[in-house]
């Protein structure tokens, strides 16, 4: 599995998944990590399979534990 990158957007990662609907499924399920955790990526769906979710501490202007446990979690959803 590729790592997070730091960059100056934030934590950033591409998922890709098998096709169109479980593309979907997984923004679903990173939709209800980051409600539950209050802390919401910013997430863009593209070329039908591809998730690239982007994570940064609005509050803070800057990656923060906040973004590194969501990235866990969402890490977490595709071991299961």
């Amino acid at each position: 599995m590729e790592p997070w990158q730091e960059t100056k957007n934030g934590l950033v990662k591409v998922f890709k998944l098998r096709n169109f609907l479980k593309a979907i499924d997984f923004v679903n399920d990173v939709a209800k990590i980051a409600e539950a955790q209050k802390h919401h990526p910013d997430i863009l769906l593209h070329s039908y399979n591809q998730v690239k979710i982007t994570s940064i501490t609005h509050e803070e202007g800057e990656i923060t534990c906040k973004d590194y446990d969501l990235a866990k979690e969402i890490d977490l959803l595709l071991q299961k």
